[in-house]
């Protein structure tokens, strides 16, 4: 899941900072120790506008024990009668500078709902103008399970133990890729699922990508 880490000083629209723990313990965290002391769980001096925000090492500590949340997308284009037919697939820069094939993948985060956390990382990947289109009630088509150790499922993740909802999410604008997203190339459902485009994506989506295809009736 090599995604990018929102910045612990984002903004909303408004240029407010978002503070994902909202009034809780305004000057002091929930275990009384004053926000922005660099202690577990509080931020980094420099990053007191986010308390909710964990640092590399805080991270780190953080995947070494605990599995983390994540939501990934398959974003489609329908037809009139909402069939399925082309798929969203992102190439993708790594941090070691490889180039690959991914799907919007991104951390669930401290007081965030699902549905808020899809629509975010949808809107970073693909942009602002993508106009997804998000169910009343999100419900994933399956639950994929990343491992450390290979072997355990059909997908794998070195740095952690991550326990992804995926969906497949409609959009009907245009994508304008941000953040480590390169481009998003449209495909049939056929080239989705082939084997070509498996041997060019990372940590088993292959797999999460025919589940969703099958999930919608379109494959054949």
């Amino acid at each position: 899941m090599r995604t990018p880490d929102p910045d612990p000083n984002e903004s909303d629209d408004q240029g407010t900072p978002r503070d994902p723990l909202g009034g809780i313990g305004a000057s002091f965290g929930v275990s009384g120790r004053p926000v922005g002391d660099g202690s577990f769980g509080s931020p980094a001096p420099g990053n007191a506008a986010n308390p909710g925000w964990l640092t590399d090492i805080e991270l780190a500590e953080a995947r070494r024990r605990l599995p983390i949340l994540y939501v990934e997308a398959i974003p489609v284009r329908t037809d009139g009668v909402g069939a399925v037919t082309q798929v969203g697939i992102l190439l993708r820069a790594t941090p070691l500078g490889e180039i690959t094939r991914s799907i919007v993948s991104g951390r669930v985060r401290y007081s965030e709902t699902v549905r808020d956390a899809l629509f975010r990382h949808l809107e970073n990947d693909l942009g602002p103008m993508a106009f997804p289109l998000l169910p009343p009630q999100p419900v994933p088509f399956t639950v994929a399970e990343y491992f450390p150790m290979p072997g355990l499922s059909p997908f794998h993740d070195d740095r952690q133990h991550a326990v992804s909802l995926a969906f497949v999410v409609p959009v009907t604008g245009t994508c304008e890729p941000r953040q480590d997203a390169l481009e998003v190339t449209w495909m049939t459902p056929e080239e989705a699922a082939s084997d070509a485009l498996a041997a060019e994506m990372e940590g088993g989506r292959a797999t999460l990508v025919r589940l969703a295809l099958a999930s919608v009736g379109a494959l054949r």
